[in-house]
């Protein structure tokens, strides 16, 4: 079948990306979230940086919170977790509260189960029955809140789906990665900006953070659009205690930022390390 992938939303400006993480599994530590260092990699890559990530137990209530929030906030934001068809998948039902809309079959995703549906009975050798009751309730998988745009599944074609700006995959990362990546690619290439963001830094021992906040503001005030970091470490295997001091930003606004940061460091008698650099 042909597919047809409706875009988001125009975005006026370079948006801000978040990730709400579903399941009690992951909070209750039967499984350990893959989807977070992911998603930051896959950001990366097209030169884009994750703003905020939540987890989410199954519970509808802080679900449909969670999600009005994310409608809300105008960000592009990707939901993994619970769009499927067991009792305790509640994230369809909760984006339609949410967004005060009702459930539908959407049309696409019913034609994409129900090739599903027929691979599985080939590769088993049975016969496709359309009606029969384990395949109608399938096809609660596609069902999604009124105006969904589908997201397509190159594991097994069961769709997610897009609403404004806010973009639901499943749980499995087999899955979600795929379609994440497919959506970036898709709909917000205009704001990929690869290779075009670079962090320096370097190690600072003998000097304490909030000694060094006053050169962070400044440095943050001079060069606009360049971002001050430091992270502390006490027990790092090589350097011990010390903090990464460094500012991220364009090639361009580093050439002039990073020298300043390094000129305002000399009036702290710290010691210097070695210079990080990371694009």
């Amino acid at each position: 079948m042909t597919l047809e992938t409706p875009s988001s939303p125009r975005l006026e400006s370079a948006p801000t990306f978040g990730l709400v993480i579903v399941g009690d599994e992951i909070l209750s530590g039967k499984r350990a979230d893959k989807h977070l260092p992911k998603v930051i990699e896959l950001l990366s890559a097209r030169g884009l940086q994750l703003g905020y990530a939540e987890y989410v137990g199954d519970d509808p209530a802080r679900i449909t919170a969670t999600l009005q929030r994310a409608f809300a906030s105008g960000d592009v934001v990707f939901s993994t977790g619970g769009i499927g068809a067991t009792p305790d998948d509640h994230t369809r039902q909760c984006a339609a509260r949410a967004l005060d809309v009702p459930l539908a079959l959407h049309p696409q995703a019913e034609d994409l189960i129900r090739e599903r549906m027929q691979d599985t009975a080939r590769d088993q050798g049975t016969v496709y029955e359309p009606n029969h009751p384990d395949n109608i309730h399938r096809l609660n998988m596609g069902v999604f809140p009124q105006g969904a745009r589908i997201i397509p599944n190159p594991y097994n074609k069961i769709p997610g789906f897009s609403v404004q700006h806010v973009h639901f995959v499943p749980g499995f990362p087999v899955m979600a990665w795929p379609m994440v990546e497919w959506v970036l690619d898709q709909h917000y290439a205009q704001w990929f900006q690869r290779a075009a963001w670079v962090e320096k830094s370097v190690i600072v021992f003998g000097s304490m953070e909030a000694a060094l906040t006053p050169l962070m503001q400044a440095l943050e005030q001079r060069f606009d659009g360049v971002k001050v970091f430091s992270l502390p470490s006490v027990d790092h295997p090589e350097f011990g205690r010390h903090i990464e001091l460094g500012v991220k930003g364009t090639p361009a606004q580093i050439d002039h930022a990073y020298p300043a940061l390094l000129e305002g460091l000399q009036g702290f008698g710290a010691q210097l390390g070695p210079e990080l650099v990371r694009t």
